[in-house]
């Protein structure tokens, strides 16, 4: 029951900008606000990532300030807050090792060798890189553009954004491990001669 629930939490936090953008002039800034909390402490709450409490606490102070000001701007940084959390979990892990592309890599793999770590260390900074990009696309689309270019760039093109940028790295990845593989091999084909 509760993997059920945070699949559909899953899929509730990725069409929240669509639906955010459903309901502008629909709802008022005060129920969007609340559906955003709601939203954010049930996934904290399903999830086993603790990050994702970080996000609930800033998501309770993005529901103030749209409740206090009386619109919807503040309810559309949801995707900058999401952004910004993940920065610190990703950048963090860099400071404090193993980082978090290691622990998943981990999963499969659990003997990573030297230069496997490197590279998802590697990984995990270009991680950081995307998610400072993409938290400055996201305020800036919640700050300055119209609430459809809001939604389309939160609700689809930053996922798109995402997938490729997991299928590049996926692509360097198969790249980098024949390599590794090839330069095993050749070694120990000098050292049987």
């Amino acid at each position: 029951m509760r993997k059920g629930a945070a699949w559909a939490l899953l899929v509730l936090t990725l069409l929240y900008p669509l639906g955010v953008y459903a309901a502008l002039g629909r709802l008022s800034a005060h129920w969007l606000a609340t559906a955003l909390v709601l939203l954010a402490l049930a996934r904290a709450w399903s999830s086993r990532q603790g990050f994702w409490g970080l996000v609930a606490a800033g998501a309770a102070v993005l529901a103030l300030a749209s409740w206090w000001q009386g619109d919807a701007r503040a309810v559309k940084l949801y995707p900058v807050l999401v952004n910004t959390v993940l920065l610190v979990v990703f950048g963090w892990s860099l400071r404090r090792p193993p980082s978090v592309v290691e622990r998943l890599a981990r999963l499969q793999q659990s003997d990573l060798p030297a230069a496997a770590v490197a590279y998802t260390a590697r990984v995990t900074a270009l991680w950081c890189g995307f998610f400072v990009l993409n938290g400055a696309v996201a305020a800036y689309t919640a700050l300055y553009s119209s609430d459809a270019t809001w939604a389309l760039y939160n609700g689809l093109l930053a996922y798109v954004a995402m997938g490729l940028l997991m299928a590049g790295e996926w692509l360097v990845r198969r790249r980098v491990q024949a390599r590794h593989r090839a330069n095993i091999e050749t070694e120990q084909r000098m050292k049987a001669q």
